[in-house]
């Protein structure tokens, strides 16, 4: 636990004027960033009396190593500094609020020559038209399949939709009507657009428009004696009110709001937002979050605010957003707001009427959501420290291991032979530490080779981000301006091992600050150079990158180290440590047979009880490693086998394939053609067709897939697989 005295900036060092300020630990990761309207004022509250501190307050500055401020122009950009940080460094005491489920949008891709409407989850796309969330994907199903009466919009995948305008045929849907089948030409792309942009325009709310006009539609018809087209109006315009009574009228003005409600207390906060689109709710979603900082609800709404707009834009960021209590900087975020929406947003706390009685059941939603929360939770927590705790005994551990690393092989008799090793934290899985290996050092089957080899590269990576963030060259001060300023800690002196990355004895200041950015005094931290991105398919062992406070691939050790396997596999992995002169990292194994643990260098395994929830957790982290490595296994061996049948042709390349496959439609018809059919390809010699006839000649074609669902016979696709 670190002193923080043995950190804090010196008297004057800090400016007052606003920025953002972000705490390390002694491996330089940030631990936590806050902004201010005054940086001096602000950070001094981190270093008094520890007894006077929250304790999670207390917790984070004993955690930390060293603090680091950038100085900015105006409050707002503070306040987007922070948001980029945050979702940059991911700070463990840092309040984030993390879905537990993926919520499904209805989305409608306008960013398409054919639009097409759809149940979408995750991350939103570029030049797609969202509505939404919904609690559940059979709600946006029961909507859409009402409104296809009127707006009859394109539902296929790109795959339906290319073989109907190959065969000619529209789906099930342009047969009865709820397609207009753009697909064989019955509308114009221009037409279709027109009906998707109708489509967006009854979802957002304006919906009297279409009713109105379907209904003088349907009197028109009637006094012309037209009965049917009368009756068929009359049921789209029945539809439509259908679809909208799904979602009742909760603000009789027709607002578009976001009314957003919080239930908290000492450790945790729900969050429950209803999404107000033309006075109705057209969506519903909540979080809940570890209150792992001092942070009161407006603190708590504030957070929620950039969360759930940092990434949004124009119409996205609605008119309204009503809240429970206002940020302690609320012209600041409301202009932040304002210039994401591009106009006006008012932020404030309903007082009167509909929108208070309407946030009073939000907050019935989060007071209800935290309740059902934590009675899961109570369980979860408890279970969870047992199952640490009974480890820890059963291995003779001096402590709980916190962070569990397993590692498993996979093959098909010997041939693409990976790894896996998936990472549990506090007894849950941590899955953007999962990572995967391709067996490099030999061929053929050797599990316990093969995990020598995994756990050698694993911890060898480790020894060089230990080697290159543990020690620092002691060098001079830099007190020119700079856009970042720091108060080191004791992790920020030393000299360097090794060659450093930049050639020179110290490394350059951190980059230019971010557009807008005022410089600042102070002295400059030890270089941090870019950030290790997305961890590829296969760990390579390149050199390390410089520290930059991101999280690192490999940079964190273990407590316990589980394999897959018996008492050869874990001598493996002991001997692969030993050689690293890694000692206290604790190594077990765990046998699929009889579920027995085993330790380095015993003869007699450890049996654990079967009601053990010790065993259960270990179960769980060794299943989890074999589902993570066969899934990486089989779809190794899937691409080495997806061949076709042209693979054969000498001399025929990728282009001239697909020219094949585009020209003729699929495999079953190139391999129906004559020579001189396949002659007429542009590119394509007699030589060549003749040589492709052949190769299609000697391979006996696939029996033809059926689709069970529908009885109908499957053709080859375009791709040619086999």
């Amino acid at each position: 636990m670190a002193d923080p005295s043995s950190y804090r900036p010196k008297p004057g060092q800090i400016p007052d004027s606003p920025g953002v300020y972000k705490f390390r630990d002694e491996h330089r990761r940030v631990i936590y960033v806050g902004k201010a309207k005054n940086l001096r004022q602000r950070v001094a509250n981190y270093f008094q009396d520890l007894a006077n501190l929250h304790p999670r307050t207390r917790t984070m500055v004993t955690t930390a190593a060293s603090v680091e401020w950038t100085v900015v122009s105006t409050e707002v950009e503070a306040l987007q500094l922070e948001y980029s940080w945050i979702k940059e460094f991911d700070p463990r005491f840092n309040v984030k609020y993390r879905d537990d489920k993926s919520y499904p949008y209805l989305a409608v891709t306008l960013n398409e020559e054919f639009p097409r409407v759809q149940v979408m989850r995750g991350a939103k796309k570029k030049g797609v038209r969202y509505f939404g969330p919904y609690g559940h994907a059979w709600a946006i199903r029961e909507t859409v399949d009402l409104m296809l009466r009127v707006f009859p919009v394109r539902t296929c995948s790109a795959g339906v939709f290319k073989n109907a305008a190959r065969t000619g045929r529209p789906c099930l849907l342009g047969y009865i009507g709820k397609c207009s089948a753009p697909c064989v030409g019955r509308v114009t792309p221009e037409e279709h657009r027109e009906l998707a942009e109708d489509f967006c325009d009854f979802m957002a709310g304006r919906t009297g428009t279409y009713i109105r006009r379907l209904e003088k539609d349907m009197m028109q018809a009637a006094e012309e004696m037209e009965y049917e087209r009368a009756a068929r109006l009359r049921d789209d315009a029945e539809a439509l009110k259908r679809a909208m009574e799904k979602s009742a009228v909760v603000l009789a003005d027709a607002t578009d709001a976001d009314l957003i409600a919080v239930a908290e207390d000492e450790l945790e906060a729900a969050l429950q937002i209803f999404h107000v689109r033309g006075g109705r709710v057209r969506g519903q979603r909540g979080w809940v979050t570890d209150k792992v900082e001092a942070v009161d609800t407006s603190g708590l709404v504030e957070h929620a605010l950039q969360q759930l707009y940092g990434e949004e834009r124009g119409d996205a960021v609605p008119k309204e957003v009503l809240v429970p209590a206002l940020p302690e900087d609320t012209e600041a975020v409301s202009q932040w707001l304002a210039e994401r929406r591009g106009s006006q947003v008012s932020l404030r706390i309903p007082q009167r009427g509909d929108k208070k009685d309407l946030m009073a059941t939000v907050q019935r939603n989060a007071q209800q959501a935290l309740g059902l929360h934590k009675t899961k939770r109570a369980s979860d927590l408890t279970t969870r420290s047992r199952a640490l705790e009974e480890i820890a005994e059963a291995l003779g551990l001096d402590t709980a291991p916190l962070r569990i690393e397993c590692y498993d092989i996979s093959h098909l008799q010997g041939d693409d032979v990976v790894a896996s090793m998936v990472v549990f934290e506090d007894g849950l899985a941590r899955k953007s530490e999962y990572r995967r290996f391709q067996i490099k050092g030999f061929e053929g089957q050797d599990d316990v080779r093969s995990m020598h080899e995994v756990i050698g590269r694993r911890f060898k990576r480790y020894l060089q981000e230990k080697e290159r963030t543990g020690e620092w060259e002691e060098q001079p001060t830099d007190t020119g301006p700079a856009a970042t300023g720091s108060a080191p800690g004791p992790a920020a002196t030393g000299p360097v091992p090794g060659p450093a990355a930049t050639g020179s004895g110290l490394a350059p200041a951190a980059g230019p600050a971010p557009t807008g950015l005022a410089p600042a005094t102070g002295p400059v931290p030890a270089a941090t150079g870019p950030a290790s991105g997305p961890a590829p398919a296969v760990a390579e062992d390149a050199e390390p990158r410089e520290d930059d406070g991101r999280p690192k691939r490999f940079a964190y050790p273990p407590q316990l180290v589980v394999v897959d396997g018996g008492q050869p596999q874990v001598a493996a992995a002991k001997r692969a440590l030993d050689e690293l002169g890694i000692d206290d990292i604790a190594v077990c194994g765990l046998a699929k047979r009889l579920e027995e643990v085993w330790l380095p260098d015993d003869d007699d395994p450890v049996v654990l009880p079967r009601s053990s929830e010790g065993l259960y957790l270990l179960q769980r982290v060794r299943d989890e490693a074999h589902r993570f490595a066969i899934t990486y296994q089989r779809a190794k061996r899937a691409k080495r086998i997806r061949t076709s049948p042209l693979d054969d042709v000498s001399g025929l390349g990728e282009t001239r394939k697909q020219a094949l496959i585009k020209h003729f439609g699929s495999v079953k018809k190139l391999r129906q053609a004559t020579i001189d059919e396949i002659c007429e390809v542009p590119g394509i010699g007699r030589r060549t067709a003749e040589s492709v006839a052949a190769a299609l000649a000697s391979t006996a074609p696939a029996a033809p897939a059926v689709n069970t669902a529908t009885g109908e016979i499957i053709e080859e696709d375009d791709g040619g697989s086999s």
